[in-house]
């Protein structure tokens, strides 16, 4: 199994920056793909980005492309987004996620962090 922390959330004001990052620990980490799922108040949990094993290949939610940047670093064992020009909209509370494939359904029924907060002001 792969155990997730997430940690970086925190209040910011609309068009500013947060940068969060997810440790892992357990065995094999780096055979996993990494992603970001959000959810917000009264909504469902929502796919925001992955990244695959090796880092070459990235996808994201079309209401975060072009302002934020999925990254891992397998030698450190974790995994960042990199989230700009943040907008109220954002607010959720943010889970990393480790899947066997960098497939929504595969990362649904992966490992996950407990979460942390981002709160997006106007």
């Amino acid at each position: 199994q792969v155990q997730l922390v997430e940690s970086g959330g925190g209040l910011v004001q609309a068009g500013g920056s947060l940068r969060l990052s997810c440790a892992a620990s357990g065995r094999t980490f780096s055979s996993y793909a990494m992603g970001w799922f959000r959810q917000a108040p009264g909504k469902e949990r929502e796919f925001v980005a992955v990244i695959n094993w090796n880092g070459d290949s990235t996808y994201y939610a079309d209401s975060v492309k072009g302002r934020f940047t999925i990254s891992r670093d397998n030698a450190k064992n974790t995994v960042a987004l990199q989230m700009n020009s943040l907008k109220p909209e954002d607010t959720a509370v943010y889970y990393c996620n480790a899947a066997r494939a960098p497939l929504i359904a595969t990362m649904t029924r992966g490992y996950w962090g407990q979460g942390t907060q981002v709160t997006v002001s106007s």
